[in-house]
């Protein structure tokens, strides 16, 4: 599977462990940095991310930075893109069958690396179950349509 990364300084280290992880897996990775603690703004890295996901149509991204949920509302502000921050396993999966969520969003500082490794291979390896669910994001799909 190919899976777009992306952190921004505060969640430097933690992508740096998540890609090694994914790596070890035989996923494809492409990494938007950042690729050191230099301060940065994260809805740069989001849009890096959102963009690739939108245009590749790949099934993953990954967006990582202090608590995760500036890189989810950054994400968010792209069409066909919903970024779920998780912190937890649960939410990985239901944000991914219920919701068909593309990109994972996760807080270095809220999540140790071995909680986040979890999240990300339950987020990847679970599938959207469609059904009921394709409604209601086809409703979601709707409210992104300009006037």
């Amino acid at each position: 599977m190919k899976i777009a990364i992306g952190s921004d300084h505060a969640g430097y280290r933690l992508k740096d462990q998540i890609v090694e992880h994914l790596k070890s897996s035989d996923h494809s990775i492409e990494d938007f940095g950042v690729f050191s603690d230099d301060s940065v703004d994260y809805p740069d890295i989001a849009a890096a991310v959102a963009g690739f996901v939108q245009k590749n149509k790949l099934s993953c991204g990954l967006l990582i930075c202090g608590t995760g949920i500036g890189m989810s509302i950054a994400a968010n502000k792209y069409r066909g893109i919903r970024a779920a921050l998780c912190s937890e396993p649960y939410s990985a999966r239901c944000a991914r069958q219920h919701n068909d969520a593309n990109i994972l969003s996760m807080g270095s500082r809220v999540i140790g690396a071995g909680l986040a490794i979890d999240i990300v291979d339950t987020f990847i390896k679970t599938e959207f179950e469609g059904g009921r669910h394709s409604r209601r994001i086809e409703k979601i799909n709707l409210a992104e349509q300009p006037d």
